[in-house]
């Protein structure tokens, strides 16, 4: 399926939610993934601040944030920067998002897991961003376990979404009513 056409499904898609709906698959997925290994055993944790259609972190980050080692991503040119998240030192940066201010960069290659946000995955762990690739840069030059996090409707079959030779595919999935798929 072509990355475009599954950007118009899931959007379309996602203006059908309630708040309700939002909050409750935002609690079902990283209930999940806190109960994961990958995440116990991770010190530094590079997460996304969520955009208001995307599965709500905050107060994911607001639970752990005293027990493990945020970073967030703050738009840089074309490439994410990845810097420490301190909830007094952010602003509204690129794209509407609230970035982390700051000097002190860190090296994705340092992190322990990345929590990745998608537009959609498909059950291969290749995923659909939102068309500018700073996560496919950023990956690439990760080391650390990938977890991409959705709601149910945002995940497709095995090799349905169309991958380019630059995708980088995340090692699993946590979808809000499916759980945790792990990716071979």
């Amino acid at each position: 399926m072509k990355k475009d056409d599954i950007r118009a499904q899931v959007r379309a898609r996602k203006t059908m939610l309630d708040d309700d709906e939002r909050i409750a698959a935002a609690e079902r997925v990283f209930d999940t993934l806190s109960r994961m290994a990958a995440f116990t055993m991770a010190d530094k944790v590079l997460i996304y601040n969520s955009l208001p259609d995307e599965l709500s972190t905050r107060r994911f980050i607001s639970r752990w944030e005293d027990r493990k080692h945020f970073y967030l991503p703050r738009v840089n040119g074309l490439d994410l920067d990845i810097l420490p998240y301190s909830r007094s030192h952010t602003h509204l940066g690129a794209f509407h998002i609230e970035e982390p201010d700051g000097d002190d960069t860190a090296d994705v290659a340092d992190m322990d897991l990345i929590i990745v946000p998608a537009v959609a995955y498909d059950r291969s762990g290749n995923r659909v961003g939102r068309g500018k690739g700073f996560y496919d840069r950023l990956l690439a030059r990760a080391k650390a376990l990938t977890i991409g996090v959705c709601y149910d409707f945002q995940l497709f079959d095995e090799n349905e979404i169309e991958a380019d030779s630059h995708d980088v595919p995340v090692n699993f999935i946590v979808a809000d009513r499916h759980g945790i798929i792990r990716i071979r």
